[in-house]
Parts: C-alpha cells; structure tokens; sequence
C-alpha cells in the first residue's frame, strides 16, 4: 500500500538514475579525444579560474576570442567555477553539458506536471526528452550549445508560471529577464531568438499584465548594453561569422533576400530531416550523420499535441505563445545558407516536446477513466516505441564514436601520438605552427592537464619559421617535414633540418612552365569551390626546389586568378598551392588544386600560372599561363 502511494516518487528517482546513468556513460570516451573547440573554451576557462583572464591576456572578458571568431561566456565562467573546485579535467568539462542535459529533461517534466496537472505525463516528458536523439547529442561535448536547451527549458518554465497569473510581479519579471539574460549570452542564436522570445510575450498582454511586460522589455533592452558596447569596441566581433554563414549581402535585394528565407526557413521544417537522416553535416561534432534527430513517437505526439493545442485551446495564451516560440526558433538557423544545422536550431526540440505534453495528457486521461483495453495498449504502444528507439540510438552512437572519421574529427590520437611524444623528446620550448586553426589550443589545454606552464610552447604567427633544431607541431598540410617523428592528421611532429637548403630567386630563365588542366567546367554556380586536377611540367633547364616547412620565402607555387573578357583581373588572387618536392627539367608533378569561383554571373577566364613567392609571376616572365573560359551563373 505504501508503495503504490509513492510508486511515482519511486519512479522519479528511477528515471533520475537511468538518465543520469545514460548522459554520463562514457562521457570521456565516447566521442574519443576532445575537439579543437571543446579545449578552447576548457583552456580559457582555466586561465579565468587561476587569474581571471583569457589566453590573450584580457581581464574578465564579455566574449573570448577564439579563431578569428568569439565564444559566448555562459559555459565558460561557469566551467571556471567548477575547475576552481575540481581543478580542470576532461571529465569536468564534459559532464558541465552531462548535467544540462538530464536537468532540461527533468524540468520539461515538471512543465509537463504543471501544464497538465497529472505526475505520469511529467515522467512520460522527462523519458522522452532523456531518450531524445537530438537533445542527447547537445549535451554530449563541452560546446556552448550544451547549454542551451536547458536556458530555453528554463525560460518556458518562467513564462508558464507567469502566464498563470493575472498580474506580474517582479518576482515574474526577474524571471524572465534572468532567463532572457542566459538566452542572450549562452549561445550565438540567442542574441536574435532572445529579442524574438522577449517581442513574444506580447501574446500575454492584458490591462493587469502590462506594466509587467514593460518592464520585462526595458530590463531585458538594458541587459543586451554590455554586448552592444562590445560589438562598438571590436568591429564586427559579434556579426563578422554571421556575415560568412549567410546568404545576406550587399548586392542581394529585398526580394532575393525574403526568397532565400522562404526556402531556407521551409527546409529547416523537412520532416525527413526530423525524423529519418537528421543533420548531414558530418563536421557536426557528436552529431551521427544519417540518423534521426527526433524519435519518432515524439513526434507523433507532437503533431497530435499541436493539433490539441490549436483547436481546443485557441483561447489559450500560453499555446499560442509556444507556437509563436517554434517558428521564431527557426529564424536564426534560416538566415543562414546551411540547412538543418541541428545546433543554430537548438530550441527546437525543447518546443517539441512540450507540444507532446497535450498529448500524452489526452492518452493518460483515456487510458485511465475509460478503462479502454486498446487505449492502454496504444499508450503502451508508444512508451515501448520510445525506448526500443532509444536505446537502438545509443547503440548507434556510441558504436559510431569508435568510427575512423570520428577519431579524425575529435583529434583522438592527438594526445598520445603527438603530444606526449613531443613532451617525452625533452627538447623546450616546442613550436606550435599552422593555419587560423592551429595546434596551439590542444597544445595549451594537455599542458594544463600535465601541469606544464604554456610559456614551454611557442606559437608561430602565419609566415614564421622555427630555427634550426627546433621541435614542432605543425597542421601545415603542404610540405613534408624531413625529420618527421610522429604523425596523426592534420598534425605532424618534426624537428627543423639543422641546416635547411639556401633559397633565392630563380634567373628568369627558370620561370618557364606548362600547365594543362584536363577536365575543367565551361558552367559553374557563382562561388562554387572547384577541385581541378593541374598537371605541371618543368620546361626550364633549372631544378625548382620544392617546399620545406622551414623555408620561408622564395616558396614555388600554383596560383591562379579569375579575368573578366576584356581579360582584365577581376577578383583577387584565387588558390595556392606549393610544389611538394624538387621538380627536375622536363619532369611533370600533379597539383589538387582548390578555385572559388566569383560570386557574380558572367563570363570569365580562369588564368592558372606557377609563381616564385617574393620575386614573381612566371607569365610576365615569358612563361605560357593557361587559361578557360568559364560561365558562372546565380
């Protein structure tokens, strides 16, 4: 008798453990290694936690630059906190989204008791949004979107409670101003969704309720200074990524602009992507590309649930509110030119799930007054469907998270085949070189676990080169190092030839070339990337030396430019790509070679020429340049 009085407090605690037990599960290991972004943000939340600076050295940032990009402060600080007590660790880092994620499916439970007064649809909701594909994969890596479903869970939690009532408070407004405040600033999206959420609350509007959700807007308007006086001091700090995801341009007018949105706003919607494929994106970290996002008994409550909402409760704010959140979410994702990108979607699935709580109280209610043996089977129907699905899912993932292009993508072979091997040769300072997304992050964050200070390590700025001797990790692809010591793509460890060959200007008579391209496209879609096969002969009587990473300058390259038909030069320089190793007269190399077609239509000739960097074009020189003609359309 006992336990059927507390047999929902029982299965509470249950579902508790399960989740608990199925989101910290292999945290550290599945997925293996620990993404470029993922020790960046842990990296700079060390540096916080010991000094209260990021790795550039700036006091208590709003955002942290990273990349060329900035990071949002939510997580951060809040990893600092946790290393402050914990020290930093991978596990930490990891677990921070672990606990984001079980907490958002525990309190989606409890907006699901509230909304419909029955404790078996809060267990049901919290099950499903545990056993969620997409919400799992979110809290599965230390990214800032870990956080997010739980900030918009969070936020849905303040407005039903203030929806409740007549008049708000300013218990009500603070609130919802905190919970606006975390949209905001835990997740790039935010700072469009959270003003789109903030505009929402209009929905409530009454005589009592106004002076409340004035000053909700007007706290919520003050909040959003610090990060506009942020954008004013680093220009295009927070837009300048934007700018480079977006189909929004100068030259783009109105109507091409609200067409694309249509199209990319119609696209984030694609049930197939929901329910069967997901993202395809496989640079997606954690995301197992192909597979659902969805399962698919949520959604079919979700869709019955909206249905409920919308024709029997019309007359509720509270619903049309949720339905004015749902399209609002998708704007973000849609002002961009990928489609489905699982993280700029990242309220959706909350809104989902929440769109199912009618549903299920429709079937519990059924199943429990009008004793109907096929309306229980149907509800135990779906719970089953829920967690075959479910449990099917991780199988998947955690099977998929031993996959080689997994390894690849989360640098699981970095720590041991590069790092401790660069640590084990003893030689100090190591170099760290390479592109905008160089090794020095990974390099900084294993230090930090091994307690080695990143004062031993040396970032080379593009174009530097390391003296004779010294050790480096470097994710330069173009050269082969002559001394490599280990090797994990994209990184190689190498120690700089004690006496590299001598590099000069070659005599004029050395700039001679023939090039052929044997496929080329007569049509491509403007700012298409082609990969071109260029074949290369040394028609000169000289050696063209090949590319060392410690050569500096005079390097031999392939280059090419865009010419209009007046053959005119019409966008910048395009492409470059180094002679990988000596070329002899009369010998020929292969070059894979990357082009971006220009963005505006037109006809165009493609001029593809070898260059000695620092001295000159071979073309001027009297060398033959190929050249195709190429029509780029919109």
């Amino acid at each position: 008798m006992k336990l059927r009085r507390y047999r929902f407090q029982l299965l509470f605690v249950i579902v508790l453990v399960c989740g608990a037990t199925l989101y910290a599960d292999r945290v550290t290991r599945s997925p293996a290694g620990f993404f470029i972004d993922e020790s960046s943000v842990a990296y700079n939340a060390y540096t916080i936690s010991q000094n209260g600076q990021d790795e550039f050295g700036d006091s208590w940032p709003l955002f942290f630059r990273a990349f060329g990009d900035y990071k949002n402060p939510v997580q951060i600080y809040l990893l600092a906190a946790l290393f402050k007590l914990t020290g930093p660790s991978i596990l930490t880092a990891r677990m921070l989204g672990a606990v984001a994620g079980v907490a958002t499916a525990l309190l989606l439970g409890l907006l699901g008791v509230r909304i419909s007064r029955r404790r078996d649809v809060g267990l049901l909701i919290a099950t499903s949004a545990l056993l969620t594909p997409w919400l799992f994969e979110l809290s599965r890596v230390a990214f800032e979107v870990s956080l997010y479903p739980l900030a918009v869970t969070l936020f849905l939690l303040s407005v039903q409670r203030a929806a409740a009532k007549a008049k708000w408070t300013w218990v009500d407004v603070g609130s919802l101003v905190s919970t606006l405040f975390l949209l905001t600033y835990t997740y790039s999206i935010g700072r469009l969704l959270a003003p789109l959420l903030a505009l929402g609350l209009g929905i409530f509007a009454t005589r009592a309720r106004w002076s409340g959700i004035l000053r909700t807007w007007a706290i919520f308007i003050l909040t959003l200074g610090p990060m506009i006086i942020f954008q004013h001091r680093h220009a295009e700090a927070l837009t300048g990524r934007f700018k480079m995801l977006s189909y929004i341009k100068p030259e783009s007018s109105v109507v091409e602009i609200g067409w694309e949105f249509i199209k990319h706003y119609v696209a984030n919607l694609n049930p197939w992507r929901l329910l069967v494929t997901g993202d395809s994106n496989i640079y997606q970290a954690s995301h197992v590309a192909g597979k659902p996002a969805m399962l698919a008994a949520t959604m079919l409550l979700a869709v019955v649930g909206a249905w409920f909402g919308f024709r029997h409760r019309a007359d509720s704010r509270w619903w049309r509110f949720i339905f004015y959140a749902l399209a609002a979410a998708i704007v973000p994702a849609s002002l961009t030119d990928y489609d489905f990108h699982m993280l700029r979607l990242a309220a959706v699935p909350v809104l989902l799930l929440v769109l199912a709580i009618p549903a299920f109280t429709w079937f519990c209610e059924l199943a429990e007054h009008s004793g109907r043996r096929d309306i229980r089977l149907a509800t135990l129907a779906l719970v089953l469907m829920t967690l075959m699905q479910g449990i099917f899912f991780q199988w998947q993932y955690h099977a998929n998270s031993a996959s080689p292009w997994r390894r690849h993508l989360f640098d699981a072979d970095y720590r041991q085949k590069i790092f401790d091997s660069a640590i084990a040769n003893g030689t100090r300072p190591i170099y760290l070189a390479g592109p905008v997304t160089a090794p020095y992050i990974q390099a900084y964050w294993y230090g930090t676990l091994k307690g080695i200070p990143s004062s031993e390590f040396v970032r080379l700025e593009p174009g530097d080169s390391p003296p004779a001797n010294a050790l480096v990790i470097t994710t330069e692809e173009r050269c082969a190092p002559p001394q490599l010591l280990a090797q994990a793509d994209p990184y190689r460890l190498y120690i700089v030839n004690p006496h590299p060959r001598p590099r000069a200007p070659l005599p004029d008579s050395a700039l001679r070339a023939e090039i052929n391209v044997p496929i080329i496209p007569a049509t491509v879609p403007g700012g298409k990337k082609l990969q071109l096969r260029v074949l290369v002969r040394n028609a000169s009587e000289t050696i063209w030396p090949g590319c060392q990473p410690d050569a500096g300058k005079f390097e031999i390259n392939l280059g090419s430019h865009w010419l209009n038909a007046n053959g005119q030069v019409a966008s910048k320089e395009e492409g470059r790509s180094a002679l990988p190793a000596d070329l002899a007269p009369g010998q020929e190399v292969t070059f894979n070679f990357e082009v971006e077609a220009p963005a505006e239509p037109g006809d165009y000739v493609l001029e593809i020429d070898m260059l000695q960097e620092g001295v000159s074009w071979f073309g001027p020189k009297g060398s033959r340049t190929y050249r195709a003609r190429v029509t780029v359309v919109g």
